[in-house]
């Protein structure tokens, strides 16, 4: 169900909250926090809205929408509640403001807000530079951005690194639990080597390979490399070096990943990129400061920025027996020329010669009969 308010007020707004609650019965008591989400009013506010609805099936929430308008027209604040199938397990309030209602989202949120629950910020697409210090960022416990989502990924990345606060993420770090996971789990597999370094392959504006290659950086304590790719989406690939080999996890399609290392057969892995939903359901799980995600935002400055990968140092193969060669025609002649003759052989037999048969003795010669006288 979709209740429309215009040109209204906060007060109008949560009066008709109360009377849709007392229609539908207690269940919005269940929410366990609210949402604001703040950015400009267009097309992309429903895609935001879209993300928020699949991720209060596992967090039902209030969501409220500060969608920003035309600051040139006048003054004026059109609301609008989502309850229902149109909500997923939230209670929608969007609210677009104008004029100088505009740079009044702080204001105008308060009166909304739920009693007793704590309250995250996210800002799906353009995000301040300093989140903790805006109107809204003060009233959140913890605060989301998307550095993926901005005109300069990699500069709004530094942005971060500069003014990061406890409570403050990013959905570029959230999208890497998948690979942090594989890579941590390839090392807890025998031979439990030390890796001595690492290169990190992806899209020259991806936000999170700067993370990854950041995070082995921080975790490792190894020089790490981050080299941009020819081809592919995200993140490409990644090459842990170890005295037994290489552990080799890459992703060239975007959707499945295959893991390779020595004395272990090779393995396909799920490792699809996120949807934002599945990342801003994740995020809503923990409301305390992410120690892992300031580490690796401060771990930034020691990633090595290199165009091509390094080749990286073999193991050295142990030599094998050497085998005789064949001998060639021409050799084989010699061989046999050199071979001993008879004359020779008789000098140097080898065997013993065989006794020469002893001779016959001749026959007695008869003797005549003498003729008759």
């Amino acid at each position: 169900m979709i209740i429309d308010l215009p040109s209204t007020t906060t007060s109008q707004v949560n009066s008709k909250l109360v009377q849709v609650r007392e229609q539908g019965g207690a269940n919005t008591l269940g929410r366990v926090l609210t949402l604001v989400i703040v950015t400009d009013d267009g097309e992309r506010t429903e895609d935001a809205i879209d993300a928020a609805n699949d991720a209060s099936r596992e967090h039902p929430c209030r969501v409220i929408v500060v969608a920003r308008g035309a600051k040139k027209a006048a003054a004026r604040l059109d609301a609008q509640i989502r309850v229902g199938g149109d909500a997923g397990a939230s209670e929608v309030v969007v609210l677009r403001l104008y004029g100088a209602l505009a740079d009044e989202g702080a204001s105008c949120v308060i009166p909304l807000l739920l009693p007793d629950a704590p309250v995250v910020a996210w800002w799906p697409f353009e995000a301040p530079a300093r989140p903790a210090e805006d109107p809204i960022g003060r009233l959140a416990t913890r605060r989301i951005t998307d550095s993926a989502a901005e005109k300069n990924p990699i500069k709004a990345l530094e942005v971060r690194q500069k003014n990061y606060c406890d409570g403050d993420t990013d959905l570029a770090w959230t999208r890497l639990t998948l690979w942090r996971a594989v890579l941590a789990a390839a090392l807890d597999l025998p031979p439990h080597e030390r890796v001595s370094a690492a290169t990190v392959t992806g899209e020259g504006d991806s936000p999170s390979t700067e993370l990854l290659a950041a995070w082995l950086s921080s975790r490792l304590r190894v020089p790490v490399r981050r080299v941009k790719a020819t081809s592919g989406q995200g993140i490409v690939s990644v090459v842990l070096e170890r005295k037994s080999g290489l552990v080799e996890l890459e992703r060239p399609d975007g959707k499945v990943g295959s893991l390779t290392q020595p004395g272990q057969p090779a393995r396909r892995v799920a490792l699809q990129r996120r949807e934002v939903r599945d990342c801003l359901a994740e995020e809503l799980r923990r409301l305390d400061a992410d120690e892992i995600y300031e580490d690796t935002l401060k771990a930034l400055t020691k990633v090595e920025r290199a165009r091509t990968a390094p080749k990286p140092k073999a193991k050295p193969v142990e030599p094998k027996a050497a085998e005789e060669p064949k001998p060639s025609a021409k050799r084989a002649k010699e061989v046999a020329a050199a071979r001993p003759g008879p004359a020779e052989k008789a000098e140097h037999p080898a065997e013993p010669a065989a006794k020469p048969a002893a001779p016959k003795p001749a026959a007695k010669p008869r003797k005549k009969k003498a003729a008759a006288p």
